[in-house]
């Protein structure tokens, strides 16, 4: 008789900074199905994962096979090093598939976030809050560095948060890789989760258009006007055979999930239609792709 093929059991590490989303992630995962455990002592964290493995094996439950496990500055005898050193060795075991997620935030966001809750910073209980943002900030870098997806939940509501985890965590979601293709201003900033990133600022900019400048990219009429560039053709074919050459590399590495990130000054009009025209390019392909424009409803400065 053939033993039955078991598969590893998934282990979603979630940390990051505090404010930045990591409790609102775990209580997500959650809800896909996931046995959520916040501050997790670090001593803990190999014996759970050990028990959940070998119930794995004799339990037909698929809630049982995956583990959300919150870990951050408030667990107890937190240590990074020591955080990125278990989680290393529970890589190397064949009976899991161990992921570490970084919830990140830019600090304005953060303050904001935590004078409208009135909550005390954990690493600020007498001090202002910004002393204690730059001191997490300071001791979660190496966990920051060791992340295997960061997640910037500076400009993200929880509905696309939610929709972002249900991508690439939701136990009942499809295999293979999704892609989300992100425009953006790079006067904002660029995201700190693309993957993949694309400047198309040397196309021509309806911003200088009266007509057009209130419009963004996904109005027929800008669309057209970015199309017309005489540089938009070639640079567009060209942008999607690189595209769909990596796509195949990345789904052999074991990449559930790609961000491909599209930039132009602003984040309302260039980068939208480009980041329109490749999602549906990819959707016709076959691929399984979100689009999202992080920067293109806010006030055209």
């Amino acid at each position: 008789m053939t033993d039955a093929i078991v598969e590893p059991v998934r282990v979603v590490v979630v940390s990051g900074l505090s404010g930045a989303g990591k409790t609102t992630a775990l209580k997500l995962l959650e809800d896909f199905g996931y046995e959520a455990v916040d501050n997790l002592p670090i001593l803990l964290l190999r014996r759970l994962t050990l028990v959940e493995a070998e119930d794995s094996v004799t339990t037909a439950n698929p809630t049982r096979r995956a583990i959300a496990i919150g870990i951050d500055s408030r667990t107890r005898d937190f240590q990074p090093d020591r955080v990125i050193a278990l989680i290393g060795e529970l890589k190397q075991r064949p009976d899991l598939s161990v992921q570490l997620l970084y919830f990140d935030c830019e600090d304005e966001v953060l303050l904001k976030r935590f004078t409208a809750t009135r909550r005390r910073h954990p690493l600020a209980a007498d001090r202002p809050v910004a002393d204690g943002i730059a001191a997490e900030r300071h001791l979660m870098k190496p966990l920051l560095l060791e992340a295997d997806q960061i997640f910037d939940t500076s400009t993200v509501t929880l509905p696309e948060l939610r929709q972002l985890l249900a991508a690439q965590f939701a136990l009942d979601a499809l295999p293979g890789l999704s892609i989300m293709v992100l425009s953006f201003s790079y006067k904002l900033g660029l995201p700190r989760e693309a993957d993949l990133v694309f400047d198309v600022r040397f196309l021509r900019n309806p911003h200088y258009d009266d007509r057009l400048r209130p419009q963004t990219g996904t109005d027929p009429a800008v669309a057209a006007y970015v199309a017309a560039d005489p540089g938009y053709a070639d640079f567009f074919a060209k942008l999607n055979d690189m595209v769909s050459t990596l796509l195949p590399r990345y789904a052999a590495e074991g990449k559930r999930y790609l961000t491909i990130a599209i930039g132009c000054t602003g984040g309302r009009h260039r980068s939208v239609v480009v980041a329109e025209a490749l999602g549906r390019h990819l959707r016709e392909a076959g691929q399984r792709v979100d689009i999202r424009h992080r920067d293109r409803d806010l006030a055209n400065a």
